[in-house]
């Protein structure tokens, strides 16, 4: 199955060693299909997604929020996302 929309997001991932804290940026992408919204670890059938939303922090990027039947789970973003909400709204 075709996706219909991606979204790039990033997780801050932190590595303690015995001597430093290493932190990175681990890019990874959300994706928009008929029937569900895959994450890099989760899956979220559309019935169980009932809106999504975005609040921008700072010039660049923000927070994209999945409100779903189980709670909600934010992702952090430096595009817009509004291409990728105007499709899932566009279901």
């Amino acid at each position: 199955m075709e996706w219909l929309a991606v979204q790039p997001y990033y997780k801050i991932q932190r590595e303690v060693g015995s001597t430093e804290q290493v932190m990175y940026e681990d890019h990874r992408t959300l994706y928009l299909y008929r029937d569900k919204i895959v994450t890099h670890y989760r899956e979220f059938p559309i019935v169980d997604v009932f809106d999504l939303s975005f609040r921008q922090m700072g010039d660049v990027g923000g927070f994209l929020y999945l409100h779903t039947k189980l709670g909600v789970y934010s992702y952090t973003v430096k595009e817009d996302p509004s291409g990728f909400i105007e499709a899932f709204k566009s279901l």
